[in-house]
Order: C-alpha cells, then sequence, then structure tokens
C-alpha cells in the first residue's frame, strides 16, 4: 500500500473533535500515541531485560498503526501528501549519508 493511499483510506474514520483548527487534534494525538510506543519499549526494558516477544512486538506494532492515522490525519489537515513527506525524507538522508553527517543533530546538516 502507497502512503497516499493509506491517507485517502484511513480518512474514512477520522471522526474527531473540532478544537480550535482542524490539525490541533491529530497533532495532539500523534504525540500521545508516539508516547506509547515509548512507554512500550520502556516496559520491555524495565520487565523484561529488553526481550522482544511476539505479545510485544504486536503491542507495538498496534501502537505504531495508531501513530500511522494519526500521520496520515496530521497531513491531510495541512494538505500534505505521505508520499512526498517520505520521499521528500528518504532524499534528505540520503544526501546526508552522501555528504558523510547522517549522525550528528540540527535540521539543516
Amino acid at each position: 500500500m502507497e502512503f497516499s493511499e493509506y491517507q485517502k483510506l484511513s480518512r474514512q474514520t477520522a471522526v474527531y473533535p473540532a478544537i480550535g483548527k482542524g490539525f490541533v487534534y491529530p497533532a495532539l494525538g500523534l504525540a500521545g500515541e508516539s508516547g506509547e510506543v515509548v512507554e512500550k519499549v520502556k516496559k520491555l526494558f524495565r520487565d523484561q531485560a529488553g526481550e522482544v516477544s511476539n505479545d510485544n512486538r504486536q503491542a507495538i506494532a498496534k501502537e505504531l498503526g495508531d501513530v500511522l492515522w494519526y500521520l496520515a490525519q496530521l497531513s491531510t489537515e495541512l494538505k500534505i501528501d505521505l508520499d512526498e513527506v517520505a520521499s521528500n525524507n528518504l532524499e534528505k538522508l540520503k544526501s546526508r549519508l552522501g555528504r558523510n553527517c547522517i549522525q550528528g543533530s540540527g535540521d539543516n546538516r
């Protein structure tokens, strides 16, 4: 499935309260769901010495699906195509790799 296809199809389930601008709710949801992914990873180390079971993997995959949904809704609200986001990100990373600055910090390296 292409990102833009997911973006279009996921829009059918985009039912959320109108708070502020249309992008506010999905932006907040994206942050919350990302936190849930991180929380599950943290608990892997706290409770299971970092070992990932199939159950853990499936639970994280579900949370990643929620992250993807909110990302798609935020992108749609801002009229940003996810295919372009993915393509531009790969180009940026390939450029950094070619210039030997894949590591480090800062957006414009």
